[in-house]
């Protein structure tokens, strides 16, 4: 099968949304027509961030006046995943979360016992049995302090999602992954990893969905997220050169963990598909 039978035979697409779709404010209009083209087909579009720092709210805000039309269903992150996982392992457990205030907010509402407020200070006297950290554009080092605390106290530690960087117009800035990196260098505890390339997020997908894998594609600009998630997990994975990843980067990798597809922009995938 060549790759526009492959990308012809799926019936859900799957998007990263930072590199892939937009890249900071800047949508890259080719993504538009590509999604837009997609609907048009028949096919279902499903947008899946990694980042966690917002709400589903800000995301269907942004792709909306983007021009890519996301339904309320169409929207993942993983701090879903990590949220749903929470609930069904640790339903009662006092948590401590290391995150944003819109993820604070989404933790809370979902019922997560949490033992901090937003602000990430301590309202609880009840010591967290869990740590959960992520991408948090308000980290300020209390937090950090707090986190490393109970980890070294025996606190289990969970990560929203592995991301290093955050692809920004002019570069990058530190992500989740940078984050949990300095607390496992304090601690010597490595997290799990939710999200992208997690199975659970693989599963999630299709159960949400009621997609079998063989039936779906990702796209990302990402090899150990986005790609990843894909190769791992028996799902076509299709790469864009327009955020973080390079063909010099692909390069380096096995085979297996190649994606079965590379294409410039989406503007290119469109040309293989339609």
């Amino acid at each position: 099968m060549n790759k526009s039978e492959l990308l012809r035979s799926k019936r859900l697409f799957v998007f990263d949304l930072d590199g892939t779709v937009y890249l900071g404010d800047r949508i890259f209009p080719e993504a538009v027509k590509f999604i837009n083209d997609l609907r048009a087909s028949g096919r279902r579009v499903l947008f899946f961030t990694n980042n966690a720092s917002h709400k589903h709210e800000f995301y269907i805000h942004k792709l909306t006046r983007a021009g890519f039309s996301p339904a309320t269903d169409e929207i993942m992150t993983a701090g879903d995943v990590t949220a749903s996982y929470i609930m069904k392992e640790y339903p009662k457990t006092p948590v401590y979360l290391l995150g944003t205030t819109e993820l604070w907010e989404d933790f809370s509402a979902a019922g997560i016992n949490l033992v901090n407020d937003a602000s990430g200070a301590l309202v609880s006297d009840v010591p967290a049995e869990v740590v959960v950290t992520s991408f948090d554009t308000e980290l300020v080092y209390s937090k950090l302090r707090i986190a490393c605390d109970l980890i070294r106290n025996g606190a289990r530690y969970l990560c929203t999602h592995p991301d290093f960087n955050c692809p920004v117009e002019g570069g990058f800035i530190p992500d989740s992954g940078a984050i949990a990196a300095l607390v496992t260098a304090s601690t010597g505890v490595n997290p799990e990893f939710f999200g992208k390339p997690s199975a659970m997020t693989a599963d999630m997908i299709c159960h949400i969905t009621a997609t079998s894998k063989e039936d779906i594609c990702i796209v990302g600009d990402r090899l150990y997220t986005d790609i990843a998630t894909g190769t791992k997990n028996g799902i076509t994975a299709m790469l864009v050169l327009t955020g973080e990843s390079t063909l010099e980067d692909v390069a380096e990798l096995p085979d297996e963990e190649r994606p079965n597809i590379i294409v410039k922009d989406l503007r290119e995938a469109g040309e293989l598909m339609f």
